[in-house]
Formats: structure tokens, C-alpha cells, sequence
């Protein structure tokens, strides 16, 4: 099978399968989906939508958040991995956004990882989500599947994400992110990957290296 085969199989399957993909994060502008997905680094998204609730109704506003300090912050998002680090990237990143970009998100890579919190990947994912860019956000999810099914062959995030971009349609390319990053979060998972029930099984150059 050729690469070009297997993205066109990969693809395909995915697409009849979750023809419509989106985050299981919960948000209703861009300043709250920049805060869940700061605050999903290394957590659950589970996790983050029972805290948001609160958080967003406290800080509606990046003016509000701003206005706070870390450690008022940190009272909302204790429950999450490295609650200290990340109250004080949010709040840095709604001061940045107010002084800097007149409280609004913006929407190139160079600009978001300007913000506190925002590395390339929480930026592709703010360009696809909500100005529907042609972005492929790398994390570990997407990451492991990329590499087991044989989509790449890469050492590092970036090695992945470009690998994918080289290979997947603009049009698909956010799309491809959730495909990925759902199959990696409920079937093929790190530690036990759910060969038995996995579609794809066919197609994956992990699971013939092991069978």
C-alpha cells in the first residue's frame, strides 16, 4: 500500500464514519474555547467542561479575567492537572489580550503563541475552530495514531503535523485532527488500544508489527 493509499483509506473511513467531527469541549466564543483548551493540556475534557461553568461565569470577559489576579483564578481551576501554572497562563493570556489585541482573539500562529499557555498546538486549534483554518492541531493523541497507523513517521509533533499537512487535503485537515485525536481518546488509547474493536485494523502498521 502506497502513503497516498492509506490517507485516501484512513481518510475515507473516517469520514463515513464521524462525517461531522467537533470538540467535546464546551464553549460559546472564542475567548472560552482559548480558555478550555488551555486548560485541557495534560486533562481531561470531562474534566474541564464540570469547571468552566463557574470559571466562565466569573470571568466572563477577558477585561474580567484580566482584572483578576492567579491566585483568584486558581479557586476555579484546582481540579485540573497543574492548576498553579495554568491560572497564571490564563490570566497573562486575557491581560495580553486587552493590552495587545483589543480583547479579541486572534488568528495567526504568531500571534496566538504570543499568548501565555499558547503553544502551537492550543494555536492550531484556536485557527481551526473558530476562524476555519487549515490547521492540524499535533497532541498526544493524534500524535500515537498518526504514527501507529503508519499516517507518519515522526519523533516530534511538528514532524507529525507537517508529515499530515504534506498528505491531507486543506479541506479535511481540522476535520482529520478530530478524527485522530477521537480514535486515539476512545479506541486506540496509549497504554491498551482496543485492536479488537477498531475498523481500521487493516490499515495500521502497528497492529501487523504485533499480531
Amino acid at each position: 500500500m502506497t502513503i497516498k493509499e492509506r490517507y485516501q483509506a484512513v481518510l475515507g473511513h473516517f469520514a463515513a464514519a464521524m462525517p461531522n467531527p467537533t470538540t467535546e469541549l464546551n464553549f460559546s466564543n472564542p475567548f472560552e474555547i482559548l480558555v478550555a483548551v488551555i486548560l485541557s493540556a495534560q486533562c481531561t475534557d470531562k474534566r474541564v467542561n464540570m469547571i468552566t461553568p463557574a470559571l466562565f461565569a466569573a470571568y466572563p470577559t477577558p477585561e474580567a479575567m484580566a482584572a483578576a489576579s492567579a491566585e483568584d483564578i486558581l479557586e476555579y481551576v484546582k481540579s485540573v492537572s497543574y492548576p498553579n501554572s495554568k491560572a497564571a497562563h490564563l490570566q497573562g493570556m486575557a491581560a495580553m489580550l486587552v493590552d495587545k489585541f483589543g480583547s479579541e482573539v486572534p488568528s495567526t500562529m504568531e500571534e496566538l503563541t504570543q499568548l501565555p499557555g499558547v503553544g502551537r498546538k492550543t494555536a492550531n486549534v484556536i485557527m481551526g475552530m473558530v476562524f476555519g483554518k487549515a490547521a492540524i492541531a499535533v497532541d498526544t493523541h493524534v500524535f500515537r495514531v498518526s504514527n501507529r497507523l503508519g499516517l507518519a513517521n515522526g519523533k516530534t509533533p511538528l514532524e507529525v503535523e507537517k508529515t499530515l499537512t504534506r498528505h491531507i487535503p486543506e479541506e479535511l485537515r481540522f476535520k482529520a485532527h478530530h478524527w485522530l485525536l477521537l480514535h486515539g481518546r476512545y479506541v486506540c488509547k496509549s497504554q491498551r488500544p482496543d485492536c479488537l474493536n477498531c475498523a481500521i485494523t487493516h490499515l495500521c502498521k502497528h497492529y501487523k508489527s504485533v499480531k
